[in-house]
């Protein structure tokens, strides 16, 4: 048996209770005398807020409390890198889904008529979708600015490294924006006592949920409790705020338990997504194959607000030029806030989309430079004491040409069966 248990079949903890129906995700808990909670959302871009008429909402019988911006007790803003995103829309609205209101009521059937009966007056503003023209100093502005970060990185001396090259191959390349598609849809329960604050929630961030929910609620951070429910999946999607501060505010209004579950819909609308990216990838090769210079511009859309946009920009910069060593980079990279959906974390966190641009230009590469796509990487990839574009130096272990060699052996081997 191996020490670290590589190759070794363990039971996982959670999944007898899984497969047997035994587990509790956030939407199956349930309160005695527990509140259902709906968030008013926006179906317009981008609009100056001018009122939010909630009275008629309030006379519906079984509602017992609705929300606006006036009501949060502490600062009106959440963000894990920038407090950026408004927990209730006060004087802007800057996407589709942007919350406006809270309903707590009997029932859900109950707090959707209440939704209903809330009426919203706004001044639409100019929408921008595209992030070329949101970079434009004429593009209608969502935040103070709609470059939120620029990140560049320089090694060696770019120019010098194309004019050492036999071979240059130059491209666009564009990638979507991706749902993460987990099964289960943001969810959660509350309840208040008076003096501590407990929540059981889908989330991957329970630190961070604990430090807004307190922030938003103006109390100590020693009076919230979040409680990781059984969580069906997140990806990356769950590690922002969602139903956490909505949960909190009613609870700590009502005094009740409080319940809420999105629909697939809201789920989709207003959870954060992959990046997409337009990358502009210039790469140079000596006639044998060796990289002698990667040149490169990635744009980000991160939507509305920031999320962890800037550290996602930030990753794609620093691993633009894939696994292999580069003696002269020149990385440019930009996230750039729009009026789409929020772009946030998602498995690999900004560099898959890197991944298929730098393979794509080692192909194109070998192509032209009659080599096999395996040897083209087997002469650049990153070894100990390679120099990143960043300029560390890899003192450790670097497993990508043992993995190679090993693929290519067993994808050879299969071949010949």
């Amino acid at each position: 048996m191996s020490k670290d248990g590589v190759g070794v079949s363990i039971v996982k903890p959670d999944a007898l209770h899984k497969v047997t129906g035994q587990s509790l995700f956030a939407a199956d808990i349930s309160r005695p005398g527990m509140l259902i909670a709906k968030v008013l959302r926006s179906t317009v871009p981008h609009a100056i807020i001018e009122s939010i008429d909630t009275s008629a909402a309030a006379k519906l019988s079984g509602v017992v409390k609705i929300l606006t911006a006036d009501d949060i007790p502490g600062p009106n803003g959440t963000g894990i890198v920038l407090k950026d995103e408004p927990v209730l829309c006060k004087d802007k609205i800057r996407r589709v889904g942007d919350a406006l209101a809270l309903v707590a009521a009997e029932t859900e059937d109950i707090a959707n008529e209440a939704l209903r009966l809330i009426k919203v007056q706004v001044k639409e503003l100019p929408a921008v979708f595209d992030v070329n023209e949101a970079m434009q100093a004429e593009a209608p502005q969502i935040h103070d600015k709609n470059i939120l970060l620029i990140r560049k990185i320089r090694k060696g001396d770019i120019e010098a490294g194309f004019a050492a090259a036999d071979v240059i191959v130059e491209n666009r390349y564009t990638t979507q924006r991706m749902e993460h598609a987990y099964i289960e849809p943001e969810a959660g329960i509350a309840e208040y006592d008076g003096s501590l604050l407990t929540m059981w929630v889908a989330t991957q961030n329970t630190h961070f949920d604990r430090r807004e929910v307190a922030r938003t609620l103006d109390i100590g951070i020693n009076r919230v409790r979040i409680i990781q429910a059984v969580t069906g999946a997140g990806f990356g999607g769950k590690l922002d705020i969602s139903v956490q501060c909505y949960l909190g505010l009613l609870a700590y209004y009502t005094r009740r338990p409080v319940k809420m579950v999105y629909t697939r819909e809201e789920s989709i609308s207003t959870s954060v997504k992959r990046h997409p990216y337009i990358i502009d990838y210039k790469s140079g090769a000596t006639k044998d194959g060796k990289l002698t210079a990667v040149k490169t511009m990635i744009i980000g859309d991160t939507g509305a607000y920031a999320s962890y946009g800037p550290a996602v920009l930030i990753r794609a910069a620093v691993h633009a030029t894939g696994p292999y060593e580069v003696p002269n980079v020149y990385a440019d990279a930009y996230a750039v806030y729009t009026n789409n959906p929020t772009a946030g974390a998602m498995r690999g966190f900004g560099v898959p989309q890197m991944a298929f641009a730098h393979e794509s230009q080692m192909d194109l590469l070998a192509e032209q430079l009659g080599m096999s796509p395996y040897a083209i990487r087997l002469i650049n990839c990153l070894k100990e004491g390679s120099v990143t574009a960043t300029g560390q130096v890899l003192n450790h272990s670097v497993g990508i040409r043992p993995t190679l060699e090993q693929a290519v052996g067993r994808a050879q081997g299969e071949a010949m069966k």
